[in-house]
């Protein structure tokens, strides 16, 4: 027989019983053991159906919240990435700041800048002006961004690489493991431009991720580009 006391406060406060999963799911099983095993109860089958269903919405909802506050993380990154960008009052120091300060913020272990000339390489003032910068001949955007490949360029490309290549990714070329390529457009009669974000880490630019972002991030950027290529 039950205590009396636990039958009162059972009999007194049956709600909170009802809402511990462990006690009811306990409750459940001894009701099935007092049965038999020959008698099929209904009501179970529907409760433990309840229960994964129940499992399943919880674990889709704690997925989408924790996609939203990365995706609120993101946002702010970008919006902090481009503010940063708009302090600068000469383009060598908006190559420095997008070398230090906008890699540090959008937490990528290097970024360059890649623009094409008609000459293949960087005059002598270019050069002076940061390492972040690379001048590449002409169609080396479209061909780096496709892989030499004859496909449509997208404006945004994510992927894993093996090794980077020390043209675009510099002294940190052999540690990169995952690059975001983002196609800049300068204008009529200009040749393209390339932002090239290099990581470390291999799952940082997947193929899989959004580009939103960072297609926002590049278009603000090509922008501001115009005015120092003006």
């Amino acid at each position: 027989m039950i205590e009396q006391e636990l039958r009162d406060r059972i009999l007194s406060e049956p709600e909170k019983f009802l809402e511990d999963r462990a006690v009811m799911n306990a409750l459940v099983a001894a009701n099935e053991r007092a049965m038999g095993a020959n008698i099929v109860d209904l009501r179970s089958i529907a409760m433990q159906r309840l229960e994964a269903r129940l499992d399943r919405l919880e674990d889709t909802h704690r997925s989408v919240i924790a996609a939203a506050y990365e995706n609120l993380a993101g946002t702010n990154q970008i919006h902090r990435a481009i503010l940063a960008l708009l302090d600068p009052l000469t383009f060598g120091e908006f190559l420095q700041i997008l070398g230090g300060e906008v890699a540090q913020i959008l937490r990528v272990d290097n970024i360059r800048l890649v623009l094409e000339s008609e000459k293949g390489t960087a005059d002598e003032t270019l050069q002076r002006l940061h390492e972040v910068l690379h001048v590449a001949g002409t169609g080396f955007v479209a061909s780096y961004i496709s892989n030499g490949k004859n496909v449509p360029l997208r404006p945004v490309v994510l992927r894993p690489v093996v090794q980077g290549l020390a043209a675009i990714h510099g002294k940190r070329a052999d540690a990169v493991r995952s690059e975001a390529l983002m196609r800049l457009d300068f204008g009529q009669d200009r040749l393209p431009g390339m932002l090239v974000m290099g990581s470390e880490d291999p799952h940082q630019f997947k193929a899989t991720q959004g580009t939103d972002l960072l297609a926002f991030f590049a278009g603000v950027f090509e922008r501001t580009m115009r005015r120092w290529l003006g």
